[in-house]
């Protein structure tokens, strides 16, 4: 850990976190405005370089000091595809690495499916 957990500590953790996160949404936000990129095409980017910096070996050092500020966005869910994929292809070659991706993000898909499901019941949601 990085923060002492002290009452400061937290709030500094609470304090990156968010201006990391911030940073990320406004680099977006930045690319939205200032090119011709679509949202699909800026989440792409994110996802491709979430999977650079795990291949690299950056994205657990930044995830150290960033937290969830790196992790929740769609760059966590890149670097866990590439994590998966990696392990999974050193212990069953290279048939591993498709699978990989898939078996270390289930969980985590299969959780927004659900809740997407409930909150759709709940609200009752209406074509446009």
């Amino acid at each position: 850990m990085i923060f002492p957990e002290t009452w400061w500590g937290v709030l500094l953790s609470y304090v990156t976190v968010f201006a990391s996160g911030g940073l990320l949404c406004m680099l977006a936000q930045v690319l939205i405005i200032k090119t011709r990129l679509t949202p699909a095409r800026i989440l792409v980017i994110f996802l491709i370089a979430g999977i650079i910096l795990q291949t690299v070996g950056l994205y657990e050092p930044l995830a150290n000091v960033l937290r969830s500020g790196i992790a929740v966005p769609i760059t966590g869910f890149g670097a866990s595809l590439a994590k998966g994929a990696i392990e999974t292809a050193a212990e069953e070659g290279v048939l591993g690495a498709f699978a990989g991706g898939l078996i270390q993000t289930a969980y985590g898909v299969g959780i927004a499916v659900a809740a997407s499901y409930v909150v759709s019941v709940i609200f009752k949601p209406k074509s446009k």
